[in-house]
């Protein structure tokens, strides 16, 4: 079956929008700023000592200098004071590992975020309760994952790493909050 288009349709979509208020984004760079609805928290958790178990923890303290309180990133300068990533990447590294349930604590992620793509964030703001962070680059997995998720671990996560930021205004992260994009 073939549909046929002609350019009224287009124009019927325009005036459809104008009808409903609701803006035509017709530039990519405008689309880069649309996002269909915020994200949540799922899950925090943070590491006290390097290649120690992580805990998982209701909420944390972040602050501009020192990142998340009582990790043991905190304090370090750079882009990398949080770890975020996608709640729905979790079940696609878990088939890819042979996992029925992925348990977030063996990703070493600090926080877990829904409903948001972080990919799509680079270079962006969010923000999360008080603070905002900006998302500085991707998260690529260690070689701790092999041990972690099995053979075959590191390469299941590359790509599903999620993300790290920079805390850019510091105060508490709990689960169930809103993970908001800043417009520019």
């Amino acid at each position: 079956m073939t549909i046929k288009l002609d350019k009224s349709w287009c124009s019927n979509l325009v005036n459809l929008s104008n009808l409903l208020k609701i803006p035509v984004l017709d530039n990519i760079k405008d689309l880069f700023n649309v996002f269909p609805r915020a994200g949540r928290v799922e899950w925090i958790g943070i590491r006290a000592q390097r290649r120690e178990p992580v805990t998982v923890v209701g909420s944390i303290d972040v602050t501009e200098k020192k990142g998340i309180l009582g990790d043991h990133y905190s304090g370090q300068s750079g882009n990398r004071h949080v770890t975020l990533i996608q709640a729905e990447h979790l079940p696609v590294v878990a088939a890819l590992t042979g996992h029925d349930v992925l348990d977030p604590a063996l990703i070493r992620r600090n926080i877990v975020v829904s409903g948001l793509n972080l990919l799509a964030l680079k270079d962006q703001k969010i923000q999360i309760g008080g603070t905002v962070l900006q998302i500085t680059g991707q998260c690529h997995p260690c070689s701790k994952m092999e041990t972690a998720l099995g053979p075959g671990g590191y390469n299941a996560m590359r790509g599903h790493g999620g993300m790290t930021a920079k805390v850019l205004t510091g105060g508490e992260i709990r689960v169930g909050d809103n993970v908001i994009f800043v417009q520019p």
